[in-house]
């Protein structure tokens, strides 16, 4: 890689001038505030740095203003900002820097950016960015033999802002080759979450089989109020490039709501239509359209369901067989809430019932809340379209009260395991949706070490780089607890144990290594006295809003449970009996963990596979 790199005298000057065999800038300062970057011969990137707890500038390239963190006292790390690469003459404006910030000089000029892992806590088989700030999964769709992925995406830096969809391929769910940013933010405002649809009959016009994607333009109005309506956009060539479509947006809110977010779009074949759901506050609303750009208001569904306080965002709506009998079919609503999970700040609940086109009727009593996964590190939940016969969800895996805080910087933020969902009916009568993770997920299996069976404590020792899974059968027998702890040689440890008296699994982080960052947590606007004493107290083990244990009630009584347990350098997953319990969390230890120690209770059939 070859920069240029920027030797500045600062003080009383108000220009500077760096020039190289690829190319050449010169700093124009007409005020403390205002920097005309002017280059010649513009190579691909202007390379800039970062220093994260900074007020937010603004870098702006012929179009829409960026908000960088650029570096005043010290660099953090560096992103590329993209030029018109080949230009005769390119020009960057930056605005609220100082004139003796160092990010003068460090700016420097390149063809390439490196983005080569240096991060200890980067995962080895789960999906994150290349670099930069992740958080909700969009558009997921299949076509053609590949899983697309977007996501909310800034790549200016690893905390939120900037939102793009950003995105990455997959063949087979695990996987994932980065592609250049798919939708970028423009002068409509920012690209917020939504879905995509492949257009098999051309009913929008675009072309026969485009995959059209729909977004929320999210704009910030005088006063802290917002500005959010549905666009859409189109692709021609397998979801690389999109075209956004000169008549958006194409929904905008009847009443004005502020928050109005997050489309999902699905064909409902009995009436021939397609139909939209927006998060509308504290409820979902449908829409109707034959061509994607003309939508009709059908119905509201949501008001008083689920944990109260709490905010609607990233809804999903699908059909299931009960049961697995194609003939006895109900509708599953998904609601990710933030805040108002459980445990405290964001997590994904469903609602069941039936759908006849036009309104959605739930099954249950607005106070009857389920979880689709009891861990703390879930949230942004939706499924993939354009997979007849299967129910792809994938998973956020932070949580918003400290998804900034993390101890990562060249990236932030991962995706937990895609997870297929299925609806079963429980012992009590109720049905749930159990989610486990693809079948694709065993080719990440590499070397097995068979563990046995036996009873009570054995300890075993896992020779790998921060990447495991454990499987085996647990019946509690006459022990009150049981379980396995996973640890390093730093007394780091996870606890996940099958509590027999109070029937439920538990997954304790309390002591998983690097925990304090939870200290910093601040309350959400919309919590309050009651709700943050819940959080608290229906935790097991609890130190702070990280620091704690998360547990899940069993829904289906046995005798032995079959538990996997997918460990990575940066979190935990606990899937029990199938996926009827899904728990997901992120954890930070300080090496590696590569010890087990099983307690309690009958352990039968252990295996640990090692992942590459």
């Amino acid at each position: 890689m070859k920069y240029l790199s920027a030797s500045i005298i600062m003080g009383a000057a108000l220009a500077a001038s760096c020039a190289s065999s690829n190319g050449s800038f010169t700093l124009n300062q007409p005020s403390d505030t205002l920097t005309i970057v002017n280059i010649n011969h513009a190579p691909k990137y202007a390379i800039l740095p970062i220093e994260e707890e900074q007020p937010e500038a603004q870098v702006m390239l012929n179009g829409t203003p960026m908000d960088v963190r650029l570096a005043v006292n010290k660099v953090d790390y560096t992103v590329p900002f993209p030029l018109h690469a080949g230009a005769e003459h390119d020009s960057l404006v930056i605005k609220n820097l100082a004139r003796n910030a160092v990010a003068w000089k460090h700016i420097e000029l390149a063809d390439t950016f490196d983005t080569a892992n240096r991060e200890k806590f980067r995962p080895i088989y789960h999906h994150t960015p290349a670099y930069g700030w992740m958080n909700d999964a969009n558009g997921l769709v299949y076509k053609d033999g590949e899983y697309h992925l977007y996501f909310q995406y800034n790549p200016y830096g690893s905390k939120w802002g900037n939102m793009h969809w950003g995105h990455s391929v997959s063949k087979d769910l695990v996987h994932w080759t980065h592609e250049q940013p798919a939708i970028a933010r423009d002068t409509m405002g920012h690209i917020f979450s939504g879905s995509c649809v492949v257009d098999h009959n051309n009913t929008a016009g675009f072309g026969k089989d485009a995959i059209i994607a729909f977004y929320t333009s999210h704009k910030g109005l005088p006063g802290n109020h917002q500005r959010q309506q549905q666009c859409i956009a189109y692709s021609l060539d397998n979801g690389r490039t999109y075209t956004k479509y000169e008549g958006n947006p194409v929904v905008t809110p009847f009443d004005g709501l502020e928050n109005f977010r997050d489309p999902k779009v699905f064909w409902y074949a009995p009436q021939n239509k397609w139909v939209m759901i927006v998060s509308a506050d504290k409820n979902m609303r449908f829409y109707e359209s034959k061509d994607l750009k003309k939508w009709s208001y059908m119905s509201e569904w949501g008001a008083g369901y689920g944990p109260q306080p709490n905010q609607f965002e990233c809804p999903d709506f699908f059909e299931m067989a009960v049961d697995g009998n194609a003939q006895h079919k109900k509708w599953v609503m998904i609601v990710n809430i933030n805040p108002g999970f459980v445990y405290g700040g964001s997590g994904t609940m469903y609602f069941v019932g039936q759908f006849d086109g036009h309104k959605f009727t739930c099954d249950t009593a607005p106070n009857d809340v389920k979880w689709l996964d009891w861990g703390k590190d879930h949230y942004a939940t939706v499924t993939y379209s354009n997979t007849p016969g299967r129910i792809i969800a994938m998973p956020w895996m932070s949580n918003w009260q400290y998804a900034n805080l993390t101890p990562t910087q060249q990236f932030r933020s991962q995706n937990a395991l895609p997870r297929e969902l299925k609806l079963y009916t429980a012992d009590n009568g109720e049905l749930l949706v159990s989610a486990a993770p693809v079948k694709e997920t065993e080719a990440l299996r590499n070397k097995a070490t068979d563990l046995g069976s036996f009873e009570g404590e054995k300890q075993a020792k896992i020779d790998n780089e921060g990447a495991f899974e454990l499987d085996f059968d647990l019946q509690a027998g006459t022990a009150d607890k049981c379980g396995v702890e996973i640890a390093n040689a730093k007394g780091e440890k996870v606890s996940i144990y099958y509590d027999a008296k109070a029937q439920r699994f538990v997954m304790d982080r309390a002591e998983s290594g690097i925990t304090e960052f939870g200290n910093k947590v601040e309350p959400h606007q919309l919590d309050n006295a009651q709700s943050l004493k819940r959080y608290k107290e229906v935790t097991v083990n609890y130190h702070n809003a990280f620091a704690l244990g998360t547990w899940a009630p069993v829904p289906i009584k046995a005798d032995t449970h079959h538990v996997q347990i997918f460990v990575d350098k940066s979190s935990v997953e606990l899937f029990v009996d199938g996926g009827r319990i899904a728990m997901t969390n992120l954890v930070f230890p300080n090496e590696p963990y590569n010890q087990l120690r099983f307690f309690g209770g009958k352990v039968a059939n252990a295996k640990a596979y090692t992942i590459k």
